[in-house]
């Protein structure tokens, strides 16, 4: 096998890891083939570790994987799955919540709440890591991760350095950090939050899922909301308004219940899901003139 001698290295620090392991079941579109090895961390320091050895080779990084579409044919390198790094500690202003990448952005949101601690509401319910918040600048409900965010520990692939992102050196922007740039793996996260009312804060969280359920089609596998928000319009606003909910390329399905989702209906492929974005982004072009970018991330065999 392409990848034998890291698989047996990793194998023996004690790292799990897989050859030929079908990705659709690590992404919240359930799409996609077979990578050459991936990997799967418990910790900062087996990333660390892993990133080092892999720092020549192609490679990808997920989280849960939901922001992603991978190819039907799978990925030729290495993909390091971070969902495993969960470490989860509260400092001690007992304001600042750190958390490793892997932790999962609804769970950090209850912890706080449990906590009595406000600033995260609005991630309650989105379907992705820390890590993967941070790297896209995650947000809903008026909030996003920008607000909370203080400090980001990192490794960079390409010097072999450990370092940290503060403030205003995440370049935060709509959909977008500086970890958008290079090659630096975010390996956790501080969140600065406030005091607040632990009851007000759990009727946000659960208003927010309660507006999901009713809006969003979390029934079906899907990357949420698949294209960004336009300049001066709402892209999903467009899109039901040309026609296009319930519009279909094989299993992939512009969603009835919110025109900014495709879900995978019933088997959906990799260009499924192309050929729909495409029809989506030309329609929305022709009957209004408006060019639309998508968020979501497509990862090519090679």
């Amino acid at each position: 096998m392409k990848y034998a001698r890291l698989s047996n290295l990793f194998t023996s620090q004690g790292i799990k890891c897989a050859e030929g392991l079908p990705l659709a079941g690590y992404t919240s579109f359930r799409i996609g083939g077979a990578a050459e090895l991936v990997v799967f961390p418990k910790n900062a320091d087996e990333a660390v570790f892993v990133l080092n050895e892999i720092r020549s080779e192609r490679y990808i990084v997920l989280g849960n994987g939901s922001n992603v579409l991978i190819d039907d044919n799978g990925f030729d390198g290495v993909v390091i799955i971070l969902s495993e790094m969960r470490e989860f500690e509260v400092s001690g202003d007992s304001l600042t919540l750190t958390s490793e990448a892997g932790f999962p952005l609804t769970k950090l949101a209850s912890s706080a709440a449990k906590l009595s601690l406000t600033g995260l509401e609005f991630a309650y319910g989105i379907p992705g890591t820390v890590g993967g918040g941070v790297f896209m600048n995650a947000g809903a409900y008026g909030g996003e991760m920008s607000n909370v965010v203080v400090s980001s520990r990192w490794f960079d692939t390409d010097t072999g350095e450990i370092g940290a992102y503060t403030g205003g050196e995440h370049e935060f922007a709509y959909r977008h950090s500086a970890y958008m740039e290079g090659n630096r793996i975010i390996l956790s996260v501080d969140c600065h939050l406030q005091h607040g009312d632990k009851a007000e804060i759990e009727a946000k969280m659960n208003d927010y899922m309660s507006r999901r359920r009713d809006k969003q089609p979390l029934d079906l596998p899907s990357a949420g909301s698949v294209f960004k928000r336009g300049d001066g319009f709402i892209t999903a606003q467009l899109i039901e308004a040309a026609g296009l909910k319930g519009r279909s390329v094989g299993g992939a399905e512009v969603s009835e219940k919110h025109a900014g989702f495709i879900v995978n209906r019933s088997g959906a492929t990799s260009c499924d899901v192309l050929d729909l974005i495409d029809i989506v982004k030309e329609t929305i072009f022709e009957k209004f003139g408006k060019t639309i970018e998508c968020e979501v991330r497509y990862i090519p065999r090679s």
